[in-house]
This record gives C-alpha cells, sequence and structure tokens, in this order.
C-alpha cells in the first residue's frame, strides 16, 4: 500500500515532530500505525508551513493544490503526499475530512478569532476531531456511535493543546481564547496579545477550557470499546499523555503565559501502562451508554462524513470556499495579480 521508503520518512517525521503521538502509536498494531503514521505526516507537515511559514496564505494554499491531486490519483512527488494518496485508495477517505482541516488551517491563515467555547469547538473540530474522524476510517470504523466519541477526544486534545499555548499563541500575535470571556472580564484583546500576563482572570479561563476537555476525554473513552480490540491500548495511550499536558498546566498553577507544560519521558511510560490496563479492561465491561450521546453539534458533519463513504456529505463546503477565495483575493493582492474576484 504504502512504499516503504515513504513510510520510513513518515515514520522520522513523527519521531521528531509529535512527541506525544509518537509514543501513543507504539501500542497500535502495525496494521493500523503505519497507515496512522503516514496520515500524522501529511497532517504535522501540513499545520507545520501553516503555523510557522511567513507566508501561511500560499501554504493554504499550496495544500489545497496538494489535495486535489492527491484525489484525482496523481500526488505530488513527495514522501508524505505519495503516502496519504495510497491511504485515500485503501480506505475510501471522504474529502470532506481532509478539506475540514484545510479549513481550520485557512481559519489560522487569516488569523480567525472565536467569540465563544462553541467557535473554539468549531475550529478544534477542524484541526484535530477530522484526524480523529479519519484514524477511524483507518480501522474501518465507521459507526456513527464511535467516531462521535473520536471526535470528542479531537477536540479535547485541541482545547488541551489551546490551554498549553495561551503564552506562545499570544506572542505569536494569535488567540484561541473564547473572545467573550476576555470582554466578559473587562480585556481588550489587542492590549493581552501585546503584553500577555498570567493574571487570575487569564488563569481562570485556561482552568475553563481544561474544565471542558476534561469532561470531552471522560464521554470519549466510552467509545474506545468499539475499536478494535488491537487499537485500544494505543488510543487509550493517546487520550492519557495529551490529558497529561493539562495536568502539567495545572501544576503550574494555570499559568500557560510562562513556562511551557510538559510531561517527562517517565509520566509518558507510565500513562502508557496505565492505557494498557484500561484496554484490558475493556474486554470484561459491557458497553458504556455514554456511547449513544448525541455528538457535539460542532463536530456532526464530520461523523456523517465518515459514517459511509458511498453517501458521505461534501461537509461545510460553503465555509471552505469562502475562506479559500478570501485567501486567494488576499495573496494575489499583494503579488499584484488579478483576475480571483470572478472564481
Amino acid at each position: 500500500m504504502i512504499r516503504p521508503d515513504d513510510l520510513d520518512h513518515c515514520r522520522a517525521v513523527i519521531r521528531t515532530g509529535s512527541l506525544s503521538f509518537h509514543a501513543a502509536s507504539r501500542l497500535l498494531p502495525a496494521s493500523v500505525r503505519d497507515p496512522a503514521l503516514a496520515l500524522y505526516a501529511f497532517c504535522r507537515l501540513a499545520d507545520d508551513e501553516v503555523d510557522e511559514g511567513n507566508a501561511k496564505g500560499r501554504a493554504v494554499i499550496d495544500l489545497q493544490e496538494r489535495l486535489d491531486l492527491v484525489y484525482a490519483g496523481t500526488p505530488r512527488n513527495a514522501p508524505e503526499d505519495r503516502a496519504f494518496a495510497a491511504i485515500v485508495e485503501t480506505y475510501q477517505m471522504p474529502r470532506a475530512l481532509p478539506d475540514a482541516l484545510l479549513e481550520g488551517l485557512a481559519w489560522d491563515a487569516v488569523e480567525r478569532r472565536y467569540a465563544s467555547l462553541s467557535e473554539v469547538r468549531g475550529y478544534s473540530a477542524r484541526v484535530a476531531s477530522a484526524v480523529g474522524a479519519m484514524m477511524c476510517v483507518l480501522m474501518r470504523v465507521r459507526d456513527g456511535n464511535a467516531l462521535a466519541r473520536a471526535c470528542d477526544l479531537g477536540v479535547a486534545m485541541q482545547l488541551t493543546n489551546i490551554a498549553r499555548d495561551v503564552g506562545e499563541d499570544a506572542r505569536a500575535g494569535r488567540i484561541y481564547l473564547p473572545t467573550d470571556w476576555l470582554d466578559a472580564a473587562g480585556m481588550e484583546v489587542d492590549d493581552f496579545l501585546s503584553a500577555p500576563t498570567a493574571t487570575p482572570e487569564v488563569r481562570r479561563m485556561v482552568r475553563r477550557l481544561l474544565a471542558e476537555a476534561r469532561r470531552l476525554y471522560i464521554r470519549s473513552e466510552a467509545g474506545i470499546g468499539a475499536l478494535p480490540m488491537g487499537a485500544r491500548a494505543g488510543i487509550f495511550a493517546a487520550r492519557y499523555v495529551y490529558a497529561g499536558i493539562g495536568t502539567a498546566v495545572r501544576r503550574n498553577g494555570f499559568d500557560s503565559i510562562g513556562p511551557r507544560a510538559r510531561t517527562s519521558k517517565l509520566t509518558k511510560l507510565g500513562l502508557m501502562g496505565k492505557a494498557g490496563l484500561r484496554a484490558g479492561a475493556t474486554l470484561a465491561l459491557p458497553r458504556s451508554p455514554v456511547i449513544y450521546a448525541k455528538p457535539l453539534a460542532e463536530v456532526a458533519f464530520l461523523v456523517d462524513a465518515a459514517a459511509d463513504a458511498r453517501t458521505a456529505p461534501p461537509g461545510r463546503m460553503d465555509g471552505l470556499v469562502e475562506v479559500m477565495a478570501a485567501l486567494r483575493a488576499r495573496e494575489n493582492g499583494r503579488d499584484g495579480s488579478h483576475g480571483v474576484a470572478a472564481e
């Protein structure tokens, strides 16, 4: 399916660029781990180009072109692209899922701000739950209830990342805290970005994000028992390792402006051991009724897209078309070209 040399490249990318996922992936069976590493390598490359590059808009436009080539069966001659094309062909990966990720990255490129927790969940759905839904596709899981819980896990992970990186994001001119929280605290967003400080109000916001993440981590566990037996330990490991980042933020007194919360290798090993025990326990426990909880409204389109590749809806295409048009107009304005308004 995936060329061995391409897979080796993807392993190296994840080993150095996504330590938490690399640790958790060790507990996945090879049949899931190998395509998962290729999937994460493609997503990691896309995220890094948008997050770290100087031409964020051009990076998103380039990603859309790469996806077009992948789905046309003619990927670029690059390891991540060839590997992702093999995944698309083998697993019938619905285009709506990587398109959702693309939309979230486009929101980053236009420096979108989020007025409410619901809007932050909507962003998290695109940049994290879309990857969780794609992971389910790799495991041949198309059950809507299991997909909903996987999307819960994705949102929880992204909220944890946001809570950890408040200071780092602010210093880069980005903010993912709900702006209505800042309004309620009497804070101006631009003032905070110019001089981020771990005030009691900001610490409470970080605490609220982590509380929402914890609720979704707990809810996500109900879906892990619906996954293939061999994959359960790896997904529990991802759940615990990412939640461990939140624990480190709590130890810092919810100060994510100063020291960056980290988990040690020893802590990760302990959490992976805990994941193995929890995975074994799922064999003896009855299915939790929590698995039947309705999906978050912000992730429902992902659940629908992943549930059946043959009838998958196109996803939030209107929103994607709109933000991509805005990006192209902006980029063409910068380089002096014309004619995009008619697209």
